[in-house]
């Protein structure tokens, strides 16, 4: 009761302390913590952990959407996830390919963009949240981008091989390929090519490591950890996250 009464005001309090300061463009999440949740919730079915945070993902984009966010990147399944069991692989495909679904609906003017192999996963899996993104092209609302069968490495490699295959295709000879490899060059081979970088990573959950995650645009992004799991992810830490960027001196290496 008292909860219900106190978080209201302190979320207006937080929203007046972000009134005129620097805000992200370009927030990424690692939606860690549902298994955990789900046990120490008391749940013997860790599906239902799955399913809470599936529900957490249309409000952080109405969350970020509200607070002038432009990009969210928000990171679903790993490649490192498809080593779970089948049983909640399966579970996984599903809960996020409706996650997909919701998102590119009516209810959101989001612009869905899938960042992944999505060749790691089954056909038809892909397929139906290619078809969900594809529905979502002329919005004109917030990106967001779903890291699924999302490797960080895996980009990377990804976005070399694109590289080179665009030179040969262009009738580059192989002694001049690495004539064009830069910063620049490789970043527009990225999945997330013509996009700004991530201004601020979050991670729930307690883990204090990016996992892979976005390893070459977070180079230079803000880092903020939480304790919560994502299920219980609420938008005064949303907020308070927000807060502490803008109390951030960003030096960007130098």
């Amino acid at each position: 009761m008292l909860d219900r009464l106190l978080y209201p005001l302190y979320e207006k309090r937080l929203k007046r302390e972000l009134q005129g300061v620097k805000r992200p463009k370009h927030i990424a999440v690692m939606a860690d913590g549902n298994r955990r949740w789900a046990r120490e919730a008391g749940f013997e079915d860790i599906s239902h952990g799955h399913r809470v945070g599936a529900a957490k993902i249309g409000e952080l984009v109405q969350w970020s959407a509200e607070m002038g966010v432009e990009v969210v990147t928000i990171y679903l399944l790993s490649t490192e996830n498809l080593s779970r069991t089948e049983e909640e692989v399966q579970l996984l495909y599903d809960i996020i390919s409706g996650v997909v679904d919701e998102l590119s609906g009516d209810g959101y003017e989001a612009r869905i963009r899938l960042v992944g192999h999505l060749n790691l996963l089954p056909e038809k899996v892909a397929n139906r949240m290619r078809s969900a993104a594809a529905a979502t092209e002329d919005k004109t609302g917030i990106v967001v981008n779903i890291a699924v069968g999302y490797g960080g490495r895996q980009e990377i490699v990804d976005a070399v091989k694109n590289f080179i295959d665009a030179k040969v295709s262009e009738g580059v000879p192989a002694e001049k390929l690495a004539d064009g490899v830069s910063v620049e060059s490789l970043s527009a081979h990225l999945y997330t090519s013509g996009q700004p970088d991530p201004d601020l990573v979050i991670r729930t959950s307690g883990e204090q490591r990016l996992s892979g995650f976005l390893l070459w645009q977070s180079a230079y992004s803000e880092i903020w950890f939480t304790d919560t799991y994502w299920p219980a992810f609420r938008k005064i830490d949303f907020l308070r996250a927000l807060r502490d960027y803008s109390q951030r001196s960003r030096r960007f290496g130098k």
